[in-house]
């Protein structure tokens, strides 16, 4: 599918271009003119100005590196900011990477331990096992015989990316002041979500505590494991990890070679993954079938680099949401869909209630064992961004999360339902943590509370008629569907009020003119001039503005 009509993308991919080529002599001084550039060269082979689709926006990304291959995946996770088929599209983006020289690699291993590797490793496979854009992994053995895998970040990417970062804050800074756009998402917040996405995975430091952090979560879980990191040889770009002898998930042949139950691997990934979300709020942000190994009948999760966090209050939504739709709740699941999102703006309730009541019925009846979670977290993410509710960080790699996981699933135990997995889980915990105590006591405040401020109504009645009497009752209105033709008159006021500058501006240097001021430039009052160019840009951003809406 092309977009076309659409002024935000082939409108602001033209005006893109131009603004990167103007600020080329701005950016000299900061030693990023090349990487402009190359930027600019890589827009114009892909012919943005000419329609976008999918396809063409993850090439794009793939060939300006490894920092728009970030902000691809970023903006994946992300169905409240971009339409679903791109979001599609962009999670088959790839971090793969020509592999380094080997020699490169033993250059950073001895300057990073500061002595020559062969003290450290007894040998270390040439062949890398695997080589993204942040980093390279090699498996080695260490000096007693141990067989490890290296995983070694790439030099001078943070350096790359920093100064990649740069440039699309300015070009981001300079669309939303020239297009002078209303989005609902920032797209200044999306790089910085990416960025520290990115830094974190960087930070071979933070990984290590991501697996460890993971390993004693799941200390209780006898299937499930991750490889166990080597501290003493693990730094900020160097991590040293036990190696993987074991079989991919999406490997049915050779698990079933092996004698494994395909069935209970996926139940039980299913079941670590939901207990990842429900109970510990700390999952796995990347669950594509690379990431998930079987060894020793044991669920193996690797690169930890990427997690996700849920706080108590996400979880507790999206137990309500789910709720909901098992007992067909509309009202229910209109709470927990604004508990989920942050609203930037006016949100239209009445609406909001229509859009899910529609949703809702479409689960109408439905077996939870042949529900589809990824098409129904797409469908709310969907409706987040029709009403401009925009979502938390951890939310969108959740929402990632679970449409990888169940994808994995669904291709390798179709007999497996990961809904049907989640709505017992919840059920699960919501009976673990019940309490009629914990109830009744709940009610005993709340009854009180409410007994309390019963008391309080007839003084307060009695306030709300001495107010009305006196004349000093305000009553604030609020009617469903004002928002636009409101929003409508104040651009009209802001378009003339800049008329009228300009106006003011043009009289005023023309005046000026007339006179003997100086200093002047061809004759003319330099304070002219400036009140000409200035009144000049007024002018043009204004039928910059009329032509577009147009």
């Amino acid at each position: 599918m092309t977009v076309t009509g659409h002024r935000g993308w082939n409108g602001d991919a033209l005006m893109l271009e131009g603004l990167l080529q103007t600020k080329e002599d701005d950016l000299k001084a900061a030693g990023s003119s090349q990487r402009l550039r190359e930027m600019v060269e890589v827009l114009r082979k892909r012919e943005l100005v000419r329609g976008i689709t999918p396809l063409k926006i993850r090439q794009t990304l793939e060939d300006l590196g490894p920092t728009f291959v970030k902000l691809g995946q970023v903006m994946s996770m992300r169905p409240d900011f971009l339409p679903q088929e791109y979001c599609d599209e962009l999670m088959k983006l790839q971090s793969s990477a020509k592999p380094l020289p080997f020699s490169t690699i033993q250059a950073l291993i001895e300057t990073e331990y500061k002595c020559r590797w062969t003290q450290v490793f007894r040998s270390i496979d040439e062949t890398a096992l695997g080589s993204a854009s942040i980093a390279q992994v090699h498996q080695a053995e260490l000096v007693d015989g141990e067989k490890v895998v290296v995983k070694v970040q790439r030099p001078g990417i943070y350096e790359v990316m920093s100064k990649d970062i740069v440039l699309l804050k300015r070009a981001a800074t300079l669309l939303k002041v020239i297009s002078n756009s209303q989005d609902v998402i920032d797209f200044n917040m999306i790089l910085d979500e990416m960025w520290a996405i990115a830094k974190q995975e960087m930070d071979f430091l933070m990984e290590a505590d991501h697996m460890d952090e993971f390993r004693h979560l799941n200390s209780d879980v006898d299937y499930v494991t991750c490889p166990k990191v080597n501290r003493q040889l693990t730094t900020s770009r160097i991590l040293v990890m036990d190696y993987v002898e074991g079989i991919r998930f999406d490997d049915a042949e050779g698990l079933r070679a092996k004698g494994y139950d395909i069935l209970q691997l996926g139940r039980r990934l299913g079941e670590n993954y939901v207990k990842q979300i429900v109970e510990d709020g700390y999952f796995h942000a990347d669950p594509h079938p690379g990431n998930i190994w079987i060894r020793d009948g044991k669920v193996v999760w690797l690169d930890l680099g990427m997690m996700g966090r849920l706080s108590n209050k996400d979880r507790a939504s999206l137990r309500k949401a789910i709720f909901a739709l098992a007992n067909h709740d509309t009202f229910e699941m209109k709470d927990a869909v604004l508990a989920l999102g942050i609203p930037k703006g006016r949100v239209n309730h009445t609406q909001l209630y229509e859009d899910i009541d529609a949703l809702m019925g479409q689960y109408n009846g439905v077996d939870f064992n042949t529900l589809q979670m990824g098409v129904l977290t797409r469908q709310i993410m969907n409706l987040l961004r029709i009403h401009h509710i925009g979502i938390a960080p951890g939310l969108s790699m959740f929402a990632r999360g679970v449409i990888t996981i169940e994808g994995v699933i669904r291709h390798c135990c179709p007999e497996v339902s990961f809904v049907g997995i989640f709505a017992r889980s919840l059920q699960v915990n919501f009976q673990k943590n019940f309490s009629w105590q914990a109830e009744f006591d709940k009610f005993k405040r709340e009854g009180y509370i409410l007994l309390r401020k019963s008391m309080q109504l007839p003084e307060q009645i009695s306030d709300i008629l001495k107010m009305t009497m006196s004349g000093q009752t305000k009553v604030n209105l609020d009617l469903t569907g004002s928002e636009e033709p409101l929003r409508r008159i104040d651009k009209m006021i802001n378009k003339l009020v800049i008329g009228i500058i300009s106006s003011a501006l043009l009289l005023g240097s023309s005046v000026i003119c007339t006179t003997q001021m100086t200093p002047k430039i061809m004759e003319i009052p330099i304070l002219g001039v400036f009140g000409y160019l200035a009144a000049l840009i007024l002018c043009g951003r204004l039928l910059w503005g009329i032509i577009r809406n147009h």
